[in-house]
């Protein structure tokens, strides 16, 4: 299904055949040293990453980025807290109603075209325990500006909590820099891996508010305890976690994290520097190198010109939901992409149009 496709979808992301092949093995059994090596190994691997601060911890859980955004304010978040939750989309929205769900007082803090670099001038007054955040806003393509928020977050004794799903290994995120207490990320974004594995990086402040919750599945005070094993309490996402060990050294060996961040970068540049004499636009100023989100100028319906590039050319972007759906579609640049790969997709767009390229 699809394997004749070019995926620009921003997750699942087109994966290297090392990876591949290592997800073709049978699945090892778990419950012994050789696989608590691993876990220990994609832990430290995690924390260099983003330069989490010393005595970080990071929690593995078999479930969709979505869980892990729901586990972390099930443990750090309780009705004495008041949220400042930064909506400026889909997945804003979706902290909004996680925070509801399990009524965690909040603040709904609309915001739009806008990195949130004056965060301190644009932020509704009163007092909030916790700056709650999707670092990209991956429904439009807003990249906000983590340093500026983890400095406010800072300044008012907020935690300073982070959903890097979307634009971690693409775009910068420093921990310690951003004064960050937790990290979300998810396997089938910048890591490109299969979906089916979220983790949480934990600094010690954060380790240090976690509570007791009425979960089994998701008690990060379990998945901690079973950690000093190199364990997790529950059957991992074994063949992916062994896919992380692995992503994990490639990006080392290919130069590190700085070298993914600017490969990335190059792509997107590119990318964008090559739509020019298109009827389309970019959604906002302020792009991830991850991802980019693009309106049509000429009123064509954005879900149309999807469905076109997949049943016309092979070619799959995203498109967008809700209200959105006509508007805007979205092109990966995450994953095993390079510049001749990209090309794909930008020869279908200026054929689409009947455009000759420059």
């Amino acid at each position: 299904m699809y394997e004749d496709h070019y995926i620009f979808t921003p997750g699942p992301v087109k994966m290297s055949q090392e990876i591949l092949d290592i997800g073709s093995i049978q699945t090892p059994y778990f419950r012994n040293p050789e696989f608590s090596r691993v876990v220990y190994n994609c832990e430290q691997g995690l924390i260099d990453i983003v330069n989490a601060p010393k005595g970080s911890k990071v929690i593995f859980l078999t479930a969709s980025g979505t869980a892990g955004m729901e586990s972390v304010v099930m443990n750090l978040l309780n009705n004495d807290d008041n949220a400042l939750v930064v909506n400026g989309g889909g997945f804003g929205a979706r902290f909004v109603d996680i925070c509801n769900t399990h009524e965690i007082p909040n603040t709904n803090f609309k915001v739009k075209n806008t990195n949130l670099s004056d965060i301190d001038i644009l932020a509704p007054q009163g007092e909030f325990s916790a700056l709650v955040v999707n670092a990209h806003e991956t429904s439009v393509g807003c990249l906000y500006d983590v340093t500026a928020l983890g400095d406010y977050a800072t300044q008012h004794n907020m935690l300073h909590i982070v959903d890097a799903i979307s634009m971690l290994v693409t775009d910068d995120l420093d921990m310690q820099k951003s004064h960050i207490d937790v990290v979300i990320a998810s396997s089938q974004k910048g890591f490109a891996l299969p979906p089916g594995l979220t983790m949480v990086v934990l600094s010690p402040k954060a380790i240090e508010r976690l509570q007791t919750v009425k979960s089994l599945y998701f008690n990060f005070k379990d998945y901690l305890s079973n950690g000093e094993r190199g364990q997790t309490p529950y059957t991992p996402a074994v063949t992916i976690m062994l896919q992380l060990e692995a992503r994990l050294k490639q990006i080392e060996k290919r130069g590190g994290i700085s070298q993914s961040i600017a490969s990335a970068k190059e792509v997107a540049e590119y990318f964008r520097s090559s739509l020019e004499g298109l009827p389309i636009k970019l959604t906002t100023l302020f792009m991830p190198n991850a991802m980019t989100a693009l309106t049509p100028t000429d009123g064509k319906s954005a879900l149309d010109i999807v469905n076109d590039l997949e049943r016309n050319y092979k070619v799959m972007v995203c498109p967008n939901g809700g209200d959105e759906r006509e508007t805007i579609f979205r092109v990966s640049h995450m994953g095993e992409v390079d510049k001749a790969y990209t090309d794909v997709l930008i020869d279908a767009l200026f054929d689409y149009y009947k455009v000759s390229r420059n």
